[in-house]
């Protein structure tokens, strides 16, 4: 069970007091406000009691179908969110080039890997907290906001600190700690899909988050193991609107590592944005065949912009004010 609390609630103070008076197990996590969550077994009468005590009971909220999407990002202008950047920072240089290239296009989400989570362990794992600065710094200077991974609880600071979203990555969907202590954060979550998750397992893992008070998600669909060896994932296009349906939460595309092939990721785009999927997130990079990370799923910037225009054309997406 978990529960929520304003920083100065005077509840709090009672609340944890009952529960070690009961001698419960439990962790208090501080950010931007105070989450409590519980371990072990907790009887009705408890329950009941807490509930009368806390501000916010930690009882599940289920959405109805139909309610508008939550997150405050996605109501900002109605369009369709892109968010691109490369799988990772590299370089100021690097991060710089690719952030001009975007922001002249009239793109506001820079996205980008400072700490990487890579299968292998040989292979780069990111610039870390340099990363994170270099980004930060990059996409202030080109009027843009940063979209960034966070692996594990340690990275909270540095990672709220840099980042104006925060993402979980497909291996961390099921790490309940971690998005816990997402709950207890006033920035928006990005939630990523886990490669062999259920929907409803995706969906549980959003009630993490949304029940320590942070309502503020963004559900991304990219792409789940299947037993298909041609493609890298298979992009489930109706698990979009079912989490929307699901949720009331706003459902974006992660195309690029569903595809692992850049020739596969412009109908990718396609597919999702017809499907109903409310933006989408895909990978760019000056010259991808010397990337650091995922090159081979890429686009070059040339190839992007041509597909931006294309999209456009095709009403799939709407062009920023001044462009041609």
């Amino acid at each position: 069970m978990i529960y929520n609390f304003g920083l100065d609630s005077p509840a709090f103070t009672e609340f944890v007091k009952i529960l070690s008076d009961r001698q419960c197990d439990y962790e208090v996590i501080r950010r931007d406000k105070i989450v409590v969550r519980l371990f072990g077994q907790v009887d009705d009468s408890l329950r009941q009691h807490l509930d009368r005590i806390s501000e916010r009971p930690g009882k599940l909220v289920i959405k109805h179908e139909g309610e508008a999407p939550r997150s405050e990002e996605m109501n900002l202008s109605g369009k369709k969110m892109i968010i691109a950047g490369p799988c990772a920072i590299e370089s100021e240089e690097q991060i710089d080039e690719i952030a001009r290239f975007l922001s002249h296009l009239g793109i506001r989400y820079l996205r980008g890997g400072a700490f990487k989570p890579r299968t292998n362990c040989e292979s780069f794992q990111g610039l870390g907290r340099t990363g994170l600065r270099l980004m930060a710094d990059t996409a202030a200077r080109h009027g843009m906001k940063v979209v960034t991974e966070m692996m594990d609880r340690s990275q909270l600071d540095d990672v709220a600190e840099h980042a104006d979203i925060i993402q979980v990555g497909s291996r961390n969907m099921f790490n309940y700690s971690l998005l816990t202590a997402l709950g207890a954060v006033d920035k928006p979550v990005l939630l990523k899909r886990g490669m062999a998750a259920t929907i409803d397992e995706w969906v549980h893992a959003a009630d993490y988050i949304r029940r320590g008070g942070n309502e503020n998600i963004i559900l991304c669909e990219r792409g789940i193991r299947t037993f298909e060896p041609r493609t890298r994932f298979t992009l489930d296009i109706l698990a979009i609107p079912l989490a929307k349906r699901l949720t009331g939460l706003p459902v974006i595309a992660d195309v690029s590592h569903a595809a692992g092939d850049r020739s596969l990721v412009p109908p990718l785009i396609r597919a999702a944005l017809a499907g109903g999927a409310d933006g989408i997130m895909v990978e760019v990079h000056p010259d991808p065949d010397q990337a650091l990370s995922d090159g081979r799923q890429s686009l070059t910037l040339e190839g992007f912009e041509t597909l931006y225009h294309e999209l456009a054309d095709a009403r799939l997406l709407e062009r920023s004010a001044g462009m041609p």
